[in-house]
C-alpha cells in the first residue's frame, strides 16, 4: 500500500505539467540568456582546468559575451527576433515560432526548424531544453528583461 501512495505526487506533478500549456502571448517581450549548462561542462573539462590563466580568461570572456548577446524577443503574432553568431559575429535573425500542446517551442528559420522543450516557465524566467541529436547540449535559462 505505501508504494502506491509514493507514486501519487509524481502523477500529480505530471498532470499539472501536462495541463498547463504555455501560450505564445505569455512569451511576449525580451528575454536574455543567463545560464547555459554546456558552459558549466566546459568549465569542468580537463582542457579548461589544465589551461593557463590567459586561456581561461579568454574562454570566460567568450562565455560572458555569449550570455550578454543572446537575446530572444517575442513579438505579437508569431515572430521571434534573436541574436545568433555567424563566423564569430553577432547577427540579428528572425523566425516564425509556434508552441505545441506539449510546450515544445518550434522555431522556423527559413529551411531550418529547431525545437526546444519549455521545461520551466514563470513570468520572468524560462528554461529551454533544445531537442537535438547532440546529447548533452543542456538547458538554457532565460530571464525576462522587458
Amino acid at each position: 500500500m505505501p508504494m502506491y501512495l509514493s507514486i501519487i505526487p509524481t502523477l500529480l506533478l505530471a498532470f499539472v505539467l501536462q495541463t498547463s500549456q504555455i501560450k505564445f502571448e505569455q512569451l511576449l517581450g525580451t528575454w536574455q540568456l543567463v545560464h547555459f549548462d554546456a558552459m558549466d561542462e566546459l568549465r569542468n573539462s580537463p582542457q579548461y582546468k589544465n589551461s593557463n590563466a590567459a586561456m581561461r580568461g579568454g574562454i570566460e570572456y567568450k562565455i560572458k559575451n555569449r550570455l550578454e548577446n543572446t537575446i530572444y524577443e517575442f513579438i505579437p503574432g508569431d515572430t521571434l527576433k534573436y541574436t545568433d553568431y555567424v563566423q564569430q559575429e553577432v547577427v540579428q535573425k528572425e523566425a516564425i515560432v509556434e508552441i505545441s500542446s506539449d510546450n515544445m517551442l518550434i522555431i522556423h528559420t527559413g529551411a531550418e526548424t529547431r525545437k526546444a522543450k519549455i521545461v520551466e516557465f514563470e513570468t520572468d524566467r524560462m528554461v529551454l531544453e533544445p531537442v537535438s541529436n547532440n546529447p548533452g547540449s543542456g538547458k538554457l535559462v532565460f530571464e525576462r528583461i522587458k
